[in-house]
């Protein structure tokens, strides 16, 4: 019999989940009540929340200064080409991993999930020279490429989870039925991993869309995303409080919206196999 969570309880549960969220959220709500503020009243002592003249001159202002829909278009492409790339990839590897029997499969995996720990900075010059002598640097196709690479091991590493909850037996039918390797995967395992693998997509989406060392550093200004039009903001003269939010603003909004819309499937797929 299940237990009975008492209404008081409930309060207080409710009430402590409303009061994590607001705090993981206030960052986010201070950035956007900033950017409609004037640079004086940004940074007023004490500062101002809701009790101020709301403009939208610093929104004018970013996008008289700087191109927003190009650097929107060069992070979807970026975001976008990396994570359906690295899944492209990570599929097959995943399905070798969870269905071929073998000993080093966790050891794969865990080597697979070290290099993450790896400081980016230690294999910076190398990867500079190379995007040098392939003509990549300042381009899309190498950042693809390159973000790809950076967030693989996470894709294989909740594939495998995935399809570890999917039982071999359905495969084992599919292949008695004459189905093909390819068939086996495109036909049979991925139409039963989508949740795993839509959370997994949109998860990776977000971390591609908000990476901002190798953006950095690997771009000018062709190929430059949302984080380097962030990061022109900050000025040797000093910071612009009220402008850099709005500029922030304007970068996040796309990932939130998506998030929000998103955010049934993001957990339902975070979630798949946990309850059976």
């Amino acid at each position: 019999m299940a237990r009975r969570v008492s209404t008081r309880r409930k309060a207080i549960t409710t009430l402590a989940a409303w009061s994590v969220g607001f705090l993981i959220f206030f960052p986010i709500l201070w950035t956007v009540l900033t950017s409609f503020k004037t640079e004086a009243q940004a940074i007023a002592d004490p500062p101002l929340f809701l009790g101020f003249d709301w403009t939208l001159e610093n929104y004018a202002v970013v996008q008289e200064r700087s191109d927003y829909l190009r650097f929107l278009w060069n992070s979807v492409i970026i975001a976008g080409g990396s994570t359906l790339l690295g899944t492209m990839v990570a599929i097959p590897a995943a399905w070798a991993m969870a269905f071929v029997p073998g000993k080093k499969t966790k050891d794969i995996l865990l080597w697979m999930l070290s290099t993450k720990m790896l400081p980016a900075v230690g294999v910076l010059y190398p990867i500079y020279l190379i995007f040098i002598q392939l003509g990549l640097l300042d381009s899309r196709i190498g950042l693809v490429v390159v973000l790809m690479l950076c967030n693989l091991p996470i894709i294989v590493w909740m594939l495998y989870t995935y399809f570890k909850e999917i039982p071999g037996e359905i495969l084992e039918a599919a292949r008695m039925d004459g189905a093909t390797l390819r068939e086996e995967i495109l036909y049979v395992l991925t139409p039963m991993a989508v949740p795993g693998i839509a959370s997994t997509i949109l998860l990776n989406i977000i971390l591609a869309w908000n990476e901002a060392f190798w953006t950095l550093n690997l771009t000018a200004a062709k190929a430059a995303p949302l984080t380097a039009f962030i990061a022109s903001y900050s000025s040797p003269e000093g910071l612009f409080y009220a402008k850099l939010s709005a500029a922030s603003t304007l970068a996040i909004a796309p990932i939130l919206i998506l998030g929000w819309f998103s955010q049934k499937q993001l957990v339902r797929g975070l979630t798949f196999g946990a309850v059976k």
